[in-house]
C-alpha cells in the first residue's frame, strides 16, 4: 500500500516555489573506494541521499557541481554503476547491484504494451534499506524519468523524495498513455519536484503536477572557474562564433550552419567552430559542404571542460538555437550556453524552453524564433555592425549569471530546499 508524503511546510525558506556507511553486504550495497571530496560536512551533519543511475557521465558534470557544493547536508551517492571516478572523485557512493531484467518481462512491456519500465518491488525494499542504513534525511532522484523507473520506491519510501527535472525528462514519451499516467503517479508520489526554469515548471503543472510541490532550483555555474574577459569586437571582421553541445536535433545545429552562411556573405574572414559529438555529425558535415563553407566550419567533436573554456575565451559570439526536438525533446536551460556567458560572450539564440530566462532580449543576447535561419543571421550582422551594443552585451551577459546562476547561491538554495523538506518529517 502507498505511503503518501504528508508534507508540511515549515518554518519560510528562502527557497522558491513558481508561482511568481557501514553497508552490510547483504544488502548488496558497497562503497566505492574513491578519495573522498573535501566537504565541512561531519558524520552529525544530516545525510541527503543522491540518486545517479551512473555516477558519473562527463556531460553530467553539473550534477557532481551541485553535490558537492554542499554543505550543510553530507550527500551519501547511490547508483547502479560507477563511471570516470578520475574525472569525479567522491569518497561515499553505494553501487546497488544491478537490477534484475526479465527479458519477456521487458519484451511485454517496452514492446507490447509501450510502458516505461520499472524496478521490482524486492528492489525497492533493499534500496529502501540501504537507504535506511546510511541514515537519509531524505533522497533527491535526479532526472523525472528515473524517477518514474523508481515508482515501486517512491510508492513505499517513508522518506522526503525530491525529484528534479532538467528539460528532455519532462517531454519524451509523455505523448504515451502508459508513460504518461506512471509520470503522473510519480508526480503525485514525490514530495516536492524541482526544475531548472519556469517553463519547464509550466510543463510539469500541465502534465498533472500541483504547483505547491514545484520549487526553482537553477543550474549552479563557478563563476571562481571562469574569469570574465571584456569583448570587443574584431576591427578586421574575423568573427569567431562558437556553439557547444551535443549534435541532435534540439540545439538547431542545422540552424546555426544556414544563419552562419549568410552571416559569411557579410563577414568573409568570419569562423564556426562547432564542439560536441552525436548522432547528426555525418548529417551536419555533409550540410556545410553544401552550404560551400568550406575551411570556415570546424568540427571538433567532445572537448574537455578546460578546452572548451579556452575556445570560448577566443570567440566573439556565442550561439544556441535550440529548438524542440521530433521526439519532444526540449531545452531546459543549456549548461554550456551559461558557461559562455559568464567568461562575457553574448548570446545569440532562440525563445526556447528556459533560454529567455538566462538570455534577456536585447540587453545580455539576441534572440529569435527557432528554425529561423535568416533571423538568427540578422542578430549576428546586427551586433557585429554595433561594436557598441555587442560590447554592452559582453558586460550584461556575465553580470546576468552572477545575478541568477551562481554555484554557491544556488547551493543554498538547495539546502534550503532540503531543510523544507525534512523538517517536515
Amino acid at each position: 500500500m502507498h505511503r503518501a508524503h504528508e508534507f508540511r511546510r515549515g518554518p519560510r525558506v528562502q527557497s522558491h516555489p513558481v508561482d511568481d556507511f557501514d553497508f552490510s553486504p547483504h544488502h548488496g550495497a558497497n562503497i566505492d573506494a574513491v578519495a573522498p571530496v573535501t566537504s565541512s560536512a561531519t558524520s552529525h551533519t544530516p545525510v541527503a541521499a543522491q540518486y545517479v543511475v551512473t555516477f558519473l557521465k562527463p556531460e553530467m558534470l553539473h550534477i557532481y557541481r551541485q553535490i558537492t557544493a554542499l554543505r550543510a547536508f553530507r550527500p551519501v551517492v547511490f547508483c547502479q554503476k560507477r563511471e570516470h571516478a578520475a574525472e569525479f572523485p567522491f569518497g561515499e557512493i553505494v553501487v546497488l547491484p544491478k537490477p534484475r531484467t526479465h527479458p519477456l518481462r521487458r519484451f511485454v512491456q517496452k514492446q507490447l504494451l509501450d510502458r516505461p519500465i520499472t524496478i521490482y518491488r524486492s528492489e525497492a525494499r533493499r534500496i529502501l534499506a540501504a537507504l535506511e542504513q546510511s541514515r537519509a534525511r531524505l533522497l533527491h532522484v535526479y532526472f523525472g524519468h528515473i524517477g518514474v523507473h523508481l515508482l515501486p520506491l517512491l510508492e513505499i519510501c517513508p522518506l522526503p523524495v525530491i525529484v528534479s527535472f532538467h528539460g528532455a525528462d519532462a517531454q519524451i514519451d509523455l505523448h504515451k498513455p502508459a508513460h504518461l499516467a506512471r509520470t503522473r503517479r510519480m508526480l503525485e508520489c514525490a514530495t516536492l519536484l524541482l526544475v531548472r526554469s519556469r517553463s519547464l515548471a509550466d510543463r510539469l503543472v500541465a502534465l498533472g503536477a500541483a504547483r505547491e510541490k514545484i520549487r526553482l532550483h537553477r543550474t549552479g555555474i563557478p563563476l571562481d572557474e571562469i574569469p570574465f574577459a571584456q569583448r570587443t569586437a574584431p576591427t578586421d571582421g574575423a568573427w569567431h562564433c562558437v556553439q557547444a553541445g551535443r549534435l541532435i536535433a534540439k540545439k538547431g545545429i542545422a540552424t546555426t550552419l544556414r544563419a552562419f552562411a549568410e552571416f559569411a556573405r557579410e563577414f568573409p574572414h568570419a569562423t564556426l567552430t562547432i564542439a560536441g559529438e552525436g548522432p547528426q555529425l555525418a548529417e551536419l558535415q555533409a550540410l556545410a559542404a553544401a552550404l560551400a563553407l568550406g575551411g570556415r566550419v570546424s568540427f571538433t567533436g567532445f572537448l574537455s571542460q578546460e578546452k572548451l573554456r579556452a575556445l570560448c575565451a577566443t570567440a566573439h559570439l556565442f550561439l544556441h538555437p535550440s529548438e524542440l526536438g521530433p521526439d519532444g525533446n526540449q531545452e531546459g536551460v543549456p549548461n554550456a550556453m551559461l558557461e559562455a556567458m559568464a567568461g562575457g560572450l553574448p548570446v545569440v539564440a532562440t525563445r526556447h524552453g528556459g533560454i529567455p530566462e538566462a538570455v534577456e532580449h536585447g540587453v545580455s543576447g539576441l534572440l529569435t524564433a527557432e528554425r529561423d535561419a535568416p533571423a538568427l543571421a540578422q542578430s549576428l550582422s546586427a551586433l557585429a555592425r554595433d561594436p557598441a551594443r555587442y560590447a554592452a552585451m559582453s558586460a550584461a551577459a556575465s553580470a546576468r549569471v552572477a545575478a541568477e546562476f551562481s554555484l554557491s547561491t544556488q547551493a543554498r538554495v538547495l539546502e534550503a530546499i532540503y531543510r523544507e523538506v525534512a523538517a517536515a518529517t
